[in-house]
């Protein structure tokens, strides 16, 4: 996937907010699938393996959802663990998080990702 995939993403869907708050009504799709789970284990996985699976579930969302769009939706619904499953301990989905700055840091992790 291209970091610059996620840009698009927001682009498009600020796109499609923007055109259905311009409508009088709305058409909802709600999409359910069959979550790619990782293994189940104790040990996490490495960020590049959780990432590689957030990645596969993300493009079968993608290609529902511009589906959905094409069909007319203009609100669609994705499973709340779509992209990275629920079978976890709390140890194990550390590798699939990621940190978030306390507002007070002067920080833009998008600008400095590598701090």
């Amino acid at each position: 996937m291209l970091p610059s995939q996620p840009l698009l993403r927001a682009a498009v869907f600020a796109l499609a907010v923007l055109q259905a708050l311009a409508s009088d009504t709305f058409t909802a799709a709600v999409y359910e699938h069959a979550v790619i789970l990782p293994d189940v284990t104790d040990e996490p996985v490495s960020p590049d393996d959780a990432l590689a699976l957030m990645n596969k579930n993300m493009d079968v969302l993608e290609g529902a959802i511009k589906e959905a769009a094409q069909q007319g939706a203009h609100i669609i619904v994705t499973p709340e663990d779509g992209i990275y499953g629920w079978h976890f301990t709390r140890e194990a989905i550390y590798p699939y998080l990621e940190d978030i700055p306390d507002p007070a840091v002067n920080w833009i992790p998008c600008t400095d990702p590598t701090r």
